[in-house]
């Protein structure tokens, strides 16, 4: 299974139509990272977002704006693992929830919140976390071992090391970067769904 995590300025093509190109091949869900931008540039992007995952059946997870996924009708956000603490008891009309931890300690505590699936990382070297040492395979196996929700890797994972990540006991891989700059979305996300 995959998750797209977006990063518009990586894309070679208009975002919307890249957004649109990896919707039509229906991975686990999108989340709409984009950091850089303001609440009101957020949620623009965030509407336009939703319409085309809509279209597609795709649940989009808005990363970390709360408030913004509710105003927008979104079933889905992503948090980082201190956010969905503070804030588990108020998130009960989230269908989906993905928390983004570092540490197999953060996914033994999961047990009694409302997260949906775990994304765990950086597994590999990536130009994303430059400079950062990766955590590794054997990370992800702690992480997996120590909660039932599914377990996403991600950071540098490529066709290639995916084997190694459903290994460790990962349901699937999230990928950011390469779903970005790719010239070939259908082929780039194929092995991976």
């Amino acid at each position: 299974m995959l998750i797209c995590v977006t990063h518009r300025k990586l894309c070679r093509e208009p975002f919307l139509t890249r957004l649109e190109r990896i919707a039509s091949q229906h991975p686990y869900c999108i989340v709409l990272r984009e950091k850089d931008l303001s609440e009101t540039e957020y949620e623009a992007l965030a509407r336009d977002c939703l319409a085309i995952c809509k279209r597609y059946d795709v649940p989009l997870h808005v990363n970390t704006h709360i408030h913004i996924a509710r105003r927008i009708g979104c079933g889905g956000i992503h948090l980082p693992f201190q956010l969905l603490m503070q804030h588990k008891e108020e998130l009960a009309d989230f269908p989906r929830i993905g928390v983004s931890l570092h540490a197999p300690e953060e996914a033994a505590q999961l047990a009694g919140t409302p997260a949906t699936y775990v994304q765990a990382g950086h597994i590999f070297p990536t130009d994303c976390k430059a400079g950062v040492p990766p955590r590794g395979v054997s990370f992800l196996r702690q992480v997996c071992e120590a909660t039932s929700l599914p377990v996403f890797g991600i950071g540098g994972i490529t066709a290639e090391r995916y084997p190694s990540v459903l290994q460790a006991g990962a349901a699937g891989a999230c990928i950011m970067s390469g779903l970005m700059t790719c010239d070939h979305v259908e082929e780039t996300m194929h092995p991976f769904l």
